[in-house]
């Protein structure tokens, strides 16, 4: 494991292009996850939300975090959706007016569980009573 610091670039987080390309694949795979285009049939018929998009700094890869309706069929929908994952650079690759069509990478998206984790923690009757305002 190496020990090198981060640089001032890794500190800094995404930059403004990252953030406005990955905004721009979350509304392409959105549009295209709505119309329902794909041949698998898995896809075809799954209400599936396009949370967030987090594009490299070469913009060559994206991780799109998604999450099934109810979150329902975790693991088959995103098996199905690594499976359609050419297809969806192939169709971002026409509309995105990139250099390179990104490769999609697929995960489930966990904030919303880890959310809820935390709202449990502070509704907690010992954590509650040391948060209280007097």
């Amino acid at each position: 494991m190496s020990r090198r610091r981060p640089s001032e670039r890794e500190k800094k987080g995404p930059s403004q292009r990252q953030l406005r390309v990955g905004e721009e694949l979350r509304h392409l795979l959105a549009e295209l996850l709505e119309r329902g285009d794909m041949r698998d049939p898995e896809l075809r018929d799954a209400s599936i939300t396009v949370t967030a998009v987090d594009v490299s700094p070469d913009l060559r890869n994206a991780t799109a975090f998604v999450m099934p309706l109810g979150g329902q069929d975790e693991e088959r929908l995103l098996a199905a959706l690594r499976r359609a994952a050419p297809w969806f650079r192939a169709r971002v690759g026409e509309k995105a007016q990139l250099r390179y069509a990104p490769e999609i990478r697929f995960q489930v998206d966990r904030t919303f569980d880890e959310a809820d984790r935390i709202g449990q923690l502070l509704r907690r009757p010992d954590v509650a009573r040391d948060i209280k305002d007097d």
